[in-house]
């Protein structure tokens, strides 16, 4: 290995120590890292980074070039209802041979649901940028082409909103079988686990609710006493 080549790979290996030393120091480092304004939690082994619409790009840019989370994941959206829109992006470390991960995110309001593209910092989001633009309406001012990507360029509304319509159930009934209660057929009987007596019929409740159609009550012959129902041990 030349010298070149020796001081190029030890720049590499020092810059990697210290993206991980970074991303090792949140989130109680997320207000020195991303900005007075953002906030960070560690759950369940994903770091979530919350800025506002304002940071988004800087944050991005601070993901890949300072914690070294140089991989595109994927980039949505969550339809909030009146708060607004939730856009988060997902972005790996892989420098090391050890995976970090970090989800950047940031909130929109419904009157005004526009990011600035990240495609100049993450190429992998143009394809992302166009699907949420499809069905959230968010638009992402810069970005190369938000073509429609999934739907028929003549489909109008965005279907993943809480406001979209479903027409086709509107104009006519949904096809297919109903939910039970929705039709007027009979419920279909509750199953009960093996051993797990029926509330009507055994018990302090014995014969207080009403009794399902199709069902036909157990009784004993003449003379007999019902037995009591087994129940069956369950081994721990």
């Amino acid at each position: 290995m030349s010298e070149a080549d020796e001081t190029h790979e030890t720049r590499e290996t020092h810059e990697t120590h210290e993206a991980r030393a970074a991303y090792d120091g949140l989130p109680a480092s997320a207000a020195e890292v991303f900005g007075e304004d953002a906030t960070a939690d560690l759950s369940y082994g994903l770091l979530t980074v919350d800025v506002p619409a304002t940071a988004w790009l800087d944050a991005l840019r601070i993901a890949k070039s300072l914690l070294g989370c140089d991989y595109f994941d994927w980039l949505s959206a969550v339809d909030e209802g009146p708060a607004g829109f939730r856009v988060s992006a997902r972005v790996f470390a892989v420098a090391d041979r050890s995976v970090r991960a970090l989800l950047v995110r940031t909130a929109l309001p419904r009157e005004a649901a526009e990011l600035p593209t990240a495609v100049g910092v993450y190429a992998g989001a143009a394809w992302h940028e166009r699907e949420t633009h499809e069905m959230f309406g968010i638009a992402f001012p810069g970005h190369p082409g938000l073509s429609p990507l999934l739907l028929p360029d003549t489909f109008e509304g965005h279907p993943l909103c809480k406001d979209f319509v479903l027409a086709a159930r509107v104009v006519k009934a949904w096809p297919g079988a109903k939910d039970p209660g929705e039709s007027g057929a009979p419920r279909r009987r509750q199953m009960l686990p093996p051993g797990v007596p029926d509330p009507n019929e055994w018990g302090p409740h014995k014969g207080e609710a009403p009794r399902e159609p199709g069902r036909t009550p157990r009784s004993a012959p003449p003379g007999e006493t019902p037995r009591r129902p087994r129940r069956t041990r369950r081994w721990s």
